[in-house]
């Protein structure tokens, strides 16, 4: 089905995928339009194209249908996401379906049971449709594999969306779905919602429950929500967190502390006064050449001004120099990819910058690692006190415009982490120290290319940074790409 109608008018009123997701799940809950319309509606979109931006690296369209007619027989709209169209990161099990975590040597893999998270969105009442493209393991702010054909920016072919959830957030940009669920363990949700114009929700340590980060080395990575505005993703984290719409569970001793949410009531509230701070330096400056370019000065200008205009309070952080992080994250990093199970015959399948990051991996010895999560323990103690005066810090949310596709140097490990830092110097720490962010887009490039920036909160302090996401969006109106038609 095409075009939103009623049963009591044929009458055509806009393209289903033009509505946020929001109002497409209301018009579910109304019974205008039923899940398997609207499930067929983006696969139809997902087909047209051949999915010519690679957002996909599997599409299941008789399995998402045969679901769709079973959440519809239901009759169970009270679950949050009750009906509503996603795709699962390519990081993530499912059952029955082609399971790649964007490596080569995982070509063929179907696992027999499906990871915790994906039975969670089951649960809220989701359809999934595939899966989405992500860099091998997630471990780049690149989207690329070479396990896949190239994932495209929406706007321009020639770019890289951005990782590691790029597959997810190009999926949402070019109107294939009305949401997408990511995983972000140094960025990975904001850096490509960022570069395509949308939302991206990365929660507290401990937010999500099968995403809580919490049972990862140094609980770095997150479930998160990627949406066309920041009441879209709220939905979807609110389903992500809470899927039978009951109070969250945290099978884990340790949960992020403040609201509960609902995080959608949050994000429309949109009131209320709060003190900002102005984050300029980030803290690789002591070891790398880490410079703002001119299009992402103008998009933190933009939010700083808009903000005052409201009557926030603002103002800025001195700096902070930490001269241990740069080496601690790369010694997490390095492990992180080391620890990755694999058989010996999966090795030479391996991409080149995978293969020197579990090299140099095997290398660090137990002393080192301590010393690396010691440090940015201190680190995440002092990143909290710093920010603590503030109800959420504004920081740019990428340091550069999208990156052109093969513009990471694969063959050299220590070129390619120095070039993600240049890129993304601003989102690796909020992981460490286990902050909820969201990345809003604020202005546009001379090429029409989105610029945005990012709001840091307080330990569980989903609630403000999503109210004063909104504030902006509504303040400065600068739309999402416009789904082709």
């Amino acid at each position: 089905m095409n075009l939103v109608s009623t049963p009591r008018t044929l009458e055509p009123v806009t393209a289903l995928h033009e509505l946020s997701a929001v109002a497409q799940r209301d018009l579910l809950q109304r019974g205008d339009v039923s899940p398997t319309e609207l499930v067929a509606h983006y696969l139809e979109r997902i087909d047209r194209p051949a999915d010519r931006y690679g957002a996909f690296t599997t599409v299941q369209a008789d399995a998402a249908l045969a679901r769709a007619a079973l959440v519809e027989a239901s009759a169970n709209p009270a679950a949050p996401l009750w009906g509503m169209p996603l795709a699962d990161k390519d990081l993530v099990r499912r059952a029955g379906v082609p399971t790649g975590f964007g490596s080569r040597a995982f070509a063929g893999f179907v696992p027999d049971e499906s990871d915790p998270l994906a039975d969670d969105l089951d649960a809220a009442g989701a359809v999934s449709v595939g899966k989405t493209a992500t860099p091998e393991f997630g471990l780049t702010s690149s989207a690329q594999s070479l396990a896949s054909p190239p994932v495209r920016h929406p706007l321009d072919p020639s770019l890289d969306p951005g990782g590691s959830s790029g597959g997810a957030a190009v999926a949402v940009a070019a109107g294939l779905l009305p949401f997408a669920p990511g995983s972000d363990g140094g960025g990975s949700i904001r850096i490509p919602a960022a570069a395509c114009g949308l939302v991206g929700i990365k929660p507290s340590r401990g937010r999500v429950p099968e995403g809580s980060g919490l049972a990862m080395l140094g609980g770095l990575p997150v479930a998160g929500a990627i949406g066309r505005d920041v009441a879209d993703a709220a939905l979807l984290l609110d389903g992500m967190i809470a899927p039978r719409g009951l109070p969250a569970r945290h099978p884990l001793a340790l949960r992020a502390p403040g609201d509960d949410g609902p995080f959608l009531a949050a994000a429309m509230r949109a009131s209320g006064r709060f003190q900002v701070g102005v984050l300029r330096d980030t803290p690789w400056d002591e070891g790398f050449d880490v410079r703002v370019s001119p299009e992402a000065e103008a998009a933190l200008a933009a939010a700083i001004d808009a903000l005052d205009a409201m009557g926030q309070g603002i103002e800025e952080l001195a700096p902070a120099p930490e001269p241990g992080y740069p080496d601690a994250f790369r010694t997490l990093w390095q492990v992180g990819a080391a620890s990755v199970p694999l058989e010996p015959a999966q090795e030479g399948a391996l991409e080149p910058l995978t293969r020197w990051l579990r090299g140099v991996g095997r290398t660090r010895t137990g002393p080192e690692l301590a010393a690396a999560l010691f440090e940015l323990t201190a680190f995440e103690r002092r990143t909290i006190a710093r920010f603590a005066p503030f109800d959420a810090v504004l920081s740019p949310a990428v340091a550069l415009t999208p990156r052109p596709i093969g513009w990471y140097d694969a063959d050299d490990g220590e070129e390619n982490f120095a070039q993600q830092v240049r890129y993304t110097p601003f989102t690796s720490f909020v992981n460490v120290a286990g902050l909820p962010a969201v990345t809003v887009p604020t202005s546009r490039t001379g090429a029409g290319l989105p610029m945005g920036v990012q709001l840091i909160g307080r330990p569980g302090g989903e609630a403000a940074i999503l109210s004063l996401a909104t504030m902006l969006q509504r303040r400065l109106r600068v739309a999402p790409p416009a789904p082709p038609a």
